[in-house]
């Protein structure tokens, strides 16, 4: 057989395992035989097989052990099977012992490998080739959708562009959060970016492919290795691996959509990569066995050891990704050591040859690169579908493999069985604590030592001598109650206060009734009265009971308890030793040599049918751990990672664990340069290919922000000219005016011609005509002049403009430096005050209010309008180099967007406040986004970023709700409705409460995807099941990535007195500023 033959009939075995173990994961199917039939049925489809396998459980009896380790004798689970039997590599089925089916399979089995040695395409991959096409799919369907649903790269370069040497991001291109955290695991596996940068294919190639798979694998490699490059050096923040999908796409064609499996993907991207450096190794030691890279670092080999009818077995077999059940265990030791034991093994051990069967597993050789897969998904024969197991599952930061290793075979075996003592020891412990702290013989249980407690305290109660009846109602009959009425009682009642009375006589405690006793006695009322009456008994308590009964019965039940409280400690005591002994039992140095260190965790969050998926990986050089979501890769933490890893707490868990050798530092440590010695980062550890490859990719970066910063600084320009031409307008009008001596408006700047020309005033400072806002700042202004012609003695216009300058000034930095409750900001009734809180220059406040005081409308006589007079030609007089116009204008500019966010702001609430929460949103959106820019240059530039987080995330959750319950009414036009308020409102606003990962936010998000995500386990018309099937992988994608939003809506003008009137009162009705909300 040939070396070609022989490595194609390797991987026809693997991707028939591959399918047989999907298979047996998701239907729960253990036939072997059953299974294989099913894809020979379904033609390799995996949906088709299920469904297949569904109807026939109803039908095919359940196997016996027997026959199901004859089967899996014979085909391995997912491995290559490289013993004495497998050295042909061939899986014989046709045997004179086998029936009419298994040989049909075989043949099957045969038919296929022919198919995959001719074409180099298997079934799986066919079947693959449909949920490939799927995000491809989903990526051209997306620049279909609609407006709110289109993923957009920020038009500012700089948004993009990467800080520093963060880790870079990969671009989600539609259903493909899969591939990054896959790909991102890989590449931070040193010695696989290694291996695969520095990968050239095999020259003979690229003459002649001699198959399809060559076609396949090679441009593929050299598109991840483009990637791999821009990972390591590109400058921006996050790059796009679509050619690397396409690469997927072009090679499986389907035309079925559905989101790609995970495992799959890893399972065919390990198969290409090997094929390819099967490839370049075959050219490179001709003549010699090859060395595949991609084997040697990712397979292992265990043995299995096993009985079967009395006969012993033992098959060496090569492993990947090793595959682990969920369900049933608490932490990664537990799968582990269900996962190397299956069946009865006392066989295994014994000098006895019985006929039980069983196989263990043992590590013979483990890889550098230790992956798990973890089950967490089974089929629900009911619902015919397959759920997610949400369990809880704990796995270490540091795994010891040595139990688990074949030279440890005998002492592991030894510490086994001494834990399988333990544990039947500990259960019999636990059962008999259970009797104590679940005591009695009813439906109701309580600890033994609590009821002992309870007698003695009813023993120890003070006696009485009345019915608990007659201690609360009085002997006369109640208001409404007729005497026949009373002497109605049940003979049963009667019966039951007669021994009551004949006690109290008997004690000699019973007296006559006093005419006190014969009125109305008064009822407790728990909520009215703070005490309790001091003759109502706070307990029952024993009707009569002597000194030397109370005296016994106190000692026996004193002594019970304490023996019960003693023999409680001592059954704690031995449990908790026995599980410190369970725990211990693997943690001598022996046992400890073995370490591998986890690297990777790989996470889905959402149900079987749709999800999320990103990736915790360890940064040794940090030494923390990093969060890869798509385009966002941030700093973790070991507690984040178990919040969001081990199950149990919500949707999301871990469905891959990839562990490290921790003694082979190579596999994480950076390169070192032969000559100098000095570590190799950056565009240092590429090949001059892709040097040259990410280079020019830079290149075309840098133009582009080149490009943007002109067309940028082109507009600015633009917008200045306008603004002078516009000015030179109002210049030449003023002067016509002028002449005329008619009144007209100014501007805020009269600055001589050569100075750019005056500039139109903001509304805040002067409106064209005396409207409310600006007889508001006139009246200030006047009443500032009025001051300082009373206070000062020399009377000239310019000293009673200083003066009033002065004088207002000082009233309003004392606005400024008040602590004023929220409803009063000063800051909107005067731009000064805003300037004086954020530290403007006192040239920009000098101009300012010289601007105020050479208002047009002042001139109603004539003091006013000379001291006009005077401000303008002081303005006049202010010279270019005195004050940066520039300058100036961007801090007006400032404040006109501190009122036009003030505005996003009122409105957003007022909104909220009727309940109009469609509406409210944008408006809540744009405010929070416009707030956090402005308070980016200070904390006075704008409003409490508490307050607006808070309503904008109750505005979300009110949506939600809105639009959950429409769909839960299951009307078709309240679903489309609830449908799209979720498409077009709350989900493109996700991204912006997940990019700054702040608490009240996360958990917000969280209540709207669990939500969703409750609906999956229930009953639901098919329409509706689509539709949910289709809206939660939008709902559960993690990305920040900003999604474009409705245009901001159009502001109304306010005068400033309107807008603090209205401010006022909408931060009145909030009443108190919620900083301790959701």
């Amino acid at each position: 057989m040939t070396v070609e033959q022989n490595v194609l009939q390797q991987h026809s075995q693997k991707h028939q395992q591959t399918l047989l173990n999907q298979l047996r994961e998701v239907t729960g199917t253990t036939d072997v035989q059953l299974l294989q039939q099913a894809l020979q049925v379904s033609n390799g489809d995996l949906a088709e097989a299920v469904a297949f396998l569904t109807e026939k459980n109803a039908k095919v009896p359940q196997r016996d052990e027997t026959t199901y380790y004859q089967t899996s004798q014979v085909a391995s689970d997912r491995y290559i099977s490289v013993g004495s039997q497998a050295d042909t590599n061939v899986i014989d089925l046709t045997g004179d012992d086998k029936d009419d089916l298994q040989r049909a399979i075989a043949l099957s089995l045969e038919e296929s490998n022919r198919t995959f040695r001719e074409t180099g395409i298997t079934d799986e991959e066919q079947a693959i080739s449909r949920v490939l096409e799927a995000s491809i799919a989903e990526n051209k369907a997306s620049l279909k959708r609609t407006h709110t649903e289109v993923w957009n790269d920020s038009p500012n370069p700089h948004d993009r562009k990467r800080i520093d040497s963060c880790p870079v991001g990969l671009k989600n291109v539609g259903n493909t959060c899969w591939f990054s955290a896959v790909i991102q695991s890989l590449f931070n596996l040193l010695e696989f970016q290694r291996l695969v940068l520095n990968y050239s294919p095999p020259a003979q190639v690229h003459d002649l492919p001699r198959n399809r798979k060559e076609h396949r694998n090679l441009p593929f490699m050299q598109e991840l290795r483009n990637l791999f490059s821009l990972l390591v050096g590109s400058k921006r923040k996050y790059v796009d691996p679509s050619r690397a999908v396409e690469i997927l796409k072009d090679a499986f064609k389907s035309s079925e959509s559905q989101q790609q499996d995970v495992s799959e993907f890893t399972h065919k991207l390990l198969d290409w990569l090997e094929d390819a450096f099967q490839m370049k190794a075959e050219e490179d030691r001709e003549g010699e066995k090859p060395k595949n890279p991609m084997v040697e670092l990712f397979y292992g080999r265990f043995l299995a050891v096993g009985v079967l009818e009395g006969k012993k077995f033992e098959n060496t077999e090569m492993f990947g990704q090793y595959p682990l059940q969920v369900n049933g265990f608490k932490d990664l030791h537990e799968c582990l050591e269900a996962a190397m034991i299956e069946g009865e093994i006392e066989s295994l051990h014994s000098a006895e040859n019985s006929a039980r069967s069983g196989q263990e597993h043992w590590f013979t050789e483990l890889p550098p690169v230790l992956t798990f897969e973890l089950s967490r998904f089974e089929f629900n024969q009911a619902l015919g579908r397959p759920e997610k197991i949400h369990n809880k599952l704990e796995f270490p930061s540091m795994l010891y493999m040595d139990r688990y290793m074949d030279r440890n075979r005998e002492i592991t075996r030894i510490k086994r069985e001494e834990i399988r003592r333990l544990k039947d020891h500990l259960t019999l412990l636990q059962q008999r604590l259970e009797r104590y702290l679940s005591y009695g013989s009813g439906p109701k249980r309580f600890p033994l030592a609590d009821v002992l407690q309870y007698a003695m305290e009813f023993a120890s109660s003070k006696p009485v001598c009345t019915s608990p009846v007659e201690d609360i109602d009085s002997p006369a009959p109640p208001a409404g109650i007729t005497g026949q009425q009373q002497t109605q009682l049940s003979t049963a009642e009667q019966d039951s206060l007669a021994p009551l009375e004949s006690s109290c006589s008997a004690s000699g405690q019973a007296t006559a009734p006093s005419a006190a006793q014969q009125q109305r006695l008064p009822i407790h009322k728990p909520f009215t009265q703070s005490r309790l009456p001091p003759d109502l008994p706070m307990h029952p308590a024993p009707r009569h009971i002597t000194e030397e009964e109370l005296r016994v019965l106190e000692g026996c039940l004193h002594r019970w308890r304490s023996e019960v409280e003693n023999d409680t400690r001592d059954l704690q005591g031995s449990i908790t030793r026995i599980h410190r002994t369970v725990e211990l039992m693997y943690s001598d140095k022996s046992m400890m040599q073995v370490p591998y260190r986890l690297h990777a965790v790989l996470v889905h969050e959402g149900q079987a049918n749709a999800g999320h998926y990103w990736a915790y990986i360890y940064d040794p050089h940090q030494r923390c751990w990093m969060k890869y979501n798509d385009i966002s890769v941030t700093k973790s933490s070991w507690e984040e990672l178990v919040r969001d890893s081990f199950g149990g707490y919500r949707n999301a868990s871990a469905y891959c664990l990839m562990y490290i050798n921790d003694k082979k530092p190579f596999l994480i440590e950076e390169e070192f340069d032969k000559e100098t010695g000095q570590i190799l980062s950056g565009m240092d550890k590429l090949p001059p290919d892709l040097k040259q490859y990410v280079k020019e990719d830079n290149e075309l970066f840098d133009k582009e922000i080149e490009e943007w910063d002109v067309l940028q600084a082109r507009k600015a320009q633009q917008e200045k000219l306008a603004l002078a031409a516009a000015a030179a307008t109002a210049s030449a009008v003023s002067s016509t005016s002028t002449s005329t001596s008619s009144p007209q408006p100014m501007s805020i700047d009269s600055s001589p011609p050569d100075n750019a020309g005056p500039q139109q005033d903001p509304e805040y400072m002067e409106q064209p005509s005396p409207t409310n806002d600006s007889k508001h700042l006139q009246e200030d202004t006047e009443r500032a002049i009025s001051r300082a012609a009373a206070e000062q003695e020399e009377r000239t216009p310019e000293a009673l403009l200083n003066a009033a300058i002065k004088l207002e000034y000082a009233r309003l930095l004392r606005f400024a430096q008040e602590d004023t409750s929220p409803e009063n900001d000063y800051r909107l009734q005067h731009i000064i005050v805003y300037f004086i809180q954020n530290q403007a220059p006192k040239k920009i406040l000098e101009r300012t209010l010289l601007t105020q005081f050479a208002d047009r409308n002042l001139a109603f006589d004539e003091r006013c309008k000379s001291i006009m007079n005077v401000a303008r030609a002081k303005l006049d007089l202010i010279k270019p180099d005195e004050v940066n116009m520039d300058e100036y204008e961007i801090w007006h500019q400032d404040y006109r967007n501190f009122r036009e966010t003030t505005i996003y702001m009122m409105t957003g609430l007022e909104l909220f406040q009727k309940s109009n929460y469609v509406d409210a949103l944008i408006y809540l959106i744009y405010s929070y986004q416009y707030n956090k820019e402005l308070l980016v240059k200070g904390l006075y530039r704008g409003h409490n970023v508490e307050l607006l987080g808070h309503y904008r995330r109750e505005c979300l959750l009110k949506l939600n709700e809105q639009a959950a319950a429409m769909f839960e009414s299951g009307e078709e036009h309240d679903v489309a409705t609830g449908l799209g308020i979720m498409n077009e409102l709350v989900v493109p606003c996700i991204p912006l409460l997940l990019v700054h990962d702040t608490e009240k936010d996360m958990l917000a998000v969280e209540d709207m995807r669990n939500r969703w995500c409750s609906y999956l386990g229930q009953e639901m018309e098919s329409n509706l099941q689509e539709k949910l099937t289709d809206f939660l992988p939008k709902l559960l994608d993690c990305s920040t990535e900003i999604k474009s939003l409705h245009d901001p809506p159009k502001l109304p003008i306010y005068s400033t007195l309107e807008l603090c009137e209205r401010f006022s009162h909408i931060m009145a009705a909030l009443s108190t500023v919620p900083t301790q909300g959701r």
